[in-house]
């Protein structure tokens, strides 16, 4: 924690600072409703608590739910009452995060075995249950805007669902999600409302954060987003951390986790179990050819960039809104940040190189978001021989990026029924120009 961050004047009601501005300072309803901090700053904990030794130790003892009553309850604790912490983490963690070992001392964490089969289904979960928790006796109904670059959107959309006085408008950009992120948050109605948009996933992200910094819509509307840039979608996500490190063999060896990585919210998270104690001594930030973070940490200035498609398009992002909240985690001591966290990244031939050497190796299916992680491991591992046991975060079923996992691996994908019920829905979406205005106007109709 920062000297900033010990002022004599901080409460356990401010419980959470703009990474732009340590001095101003939230609490949780806030900063979970707000979103985005009005500097354009991300919210972050005053205090990141320390885990005791005694949990760490005993965590292979414990099941997923026991480890998430404890984490979460040791961030929330002076937020929220005990039965409100045991109602969150009992939504969230619904489905299993399995630890599969696809070659001697290289673990696969399969995060896709949630409602829309991807990682953010934990985080979108227990979003919409805290935020419902929040929001309790208001009579105003809040309009939570998503952008996404794929399965940002799928996730929000199922796990608001229906929400009541939840309002969610998802924009993404055309032609840059596979068909069944698509039909995910495309095909569900009711609460739910799509927005297509003619531009990439950074115009997307740029012009939801205008609307939370437009004074005149915000007056008239209640804003919030669902986006890892949001403490509610971000902070859960670090239990899966904490579950993985419990389900690995014991070892007298380092660890290592392998993170793919778009808009870093899922390293963050990472990084925010280390910091709360879990032993995870190196991460590595393992990416597509949008690599301006692996630039970062090999020595470059950070500076965003346009994004490049590629096969992996869910981390097609050039300017990721995560990277202030890294620094953060690090007390924005960059050396530091640099010797904790590896850079890599892969071209589309890397990526479909590895999909088939592992599938022609162990017959294990990766997608290409997976696949990415996989290599940033391996590549790590051979600097380091014999020195660490590492894990990769599986990110996304095969399934979701099929047409790309069947053209590399040359194979016919089956589907589970949860997907193909997805794919009979009928798309309905709204055009909308990349132009914050004509976003507005949007807005202000609703």
């Amino acid at each position: 924690m920062t000297k900033a961050l010990m002022s004599s004047n901080q409460t356990t009601d401010m419980n959470f600072y703009s990474t732009n501005n340590p001095n101003h300072q939230v609490n949780l309803k806030e900063a979970v409703i707000k979103g985005l901090a009005p500097d354009q700053g991300l919210y972050m904990p005053i205090k990141i608590p320390k885990l005791s030794t005694e949990f760490i130790q005993k965590l292979s003892d414990l099941s997923f739910k026991e480890i998430g009553y404890e984490v979460i309850g040791t961030l929330f604790e002076d937020q929220l009452a005990p039965s409100q912490i045991k109602a969150l983490v009992d939504h969230t963690l619904i489905f299993d995060a399995p630890l599969v070992e696809i070659e001697e001392g290289t673990y696969s964490l399969e995060l896709f075995h949630g409602p829309t089969l991807a990682f953010k289904d934990f985080g979108a979960r227990f979003c919409s249950k805290l935020m419902s928790l929040l929001m309790e006796g208001t009579p105003q109904k809040v309009k939570v805007l998503v952008a996404t670059s794929g399965d940002t959107g799928s996730a929000v959309a199922n796990g608001f669902y229906k929400t009541p006085g939840v309002e969610v408008i998802i924009l993404y950009p055309k032609g840059k999600v596979s068909e069944l992120q698509e039909k995910q948050f495309t095909t569900l109605g009711e609460n739910i409302t799509a927005l297509e948009v003619d531009g990439v996933f950074d115009d997307c992200q740029r012009m939801v954060k205008e609307a939370f910094l437009d004074k005149e819509i915000n007056e008239k509307l209640l804003l919030t987003s669902a986006n890892s840039i949001n403490v509610a979608r971000w902070i859960p996500q670090c239990l899966y951390y904490f579950y993985a490190y419990s389900r690995l063999p014991k070892t007298s060896k380092k660890l290592a986790i392998s993170v793919p990585s778009g808009n870093f919210g899922n390293l963050g998270a990472g990084i925010l179990a280390e910091r709360m104690g879990l032993p995870i001594d190196t991460f590595i930030a393992s990416t597509n050819v949008n690599r301006v973070v692996p630039d970062f940490l090999h020595g470059d200035q950070f500076q965003s960039r346009s994004s490049i498609p590629t096969i992996s398009n869910s981390m097609d992002v050039g300017n990721p809104s995560n990277f202030y909240r890294l620094l953060a985690l690090y007390d924005n001591d960059e050396r530091l940040f640099r010797e904790k966290v590896k850079g890599f990244y892969f071209d589309d031939a890397d990526t479909a190189k590895a999909m088939i050497q592992t599938y022609q190796q162990s017959g294990y299916i990766l997608d290409p978001h997976g696949a990415i992680g996989y290599l940033g491991l391996r590549n790590f591992k051979k600097q380091h021989p014999d020195e660490y046991v590492g894990v990769f975060l599986e990110t996304a079923h095969p399934g979701k990026f099929k047409n790309v996992v069947e053209e590399v691996l040359n194979l016919k994908l089956e589907l589970p029924e949860r997907l193909e019920q997805f794919m009979k829905g009928e798309k309905k979406t709204t055009a909308l120009k990349n132009d914050y205005a004509e976003f507005r106007r949007f807005l202000e109709s609703e």
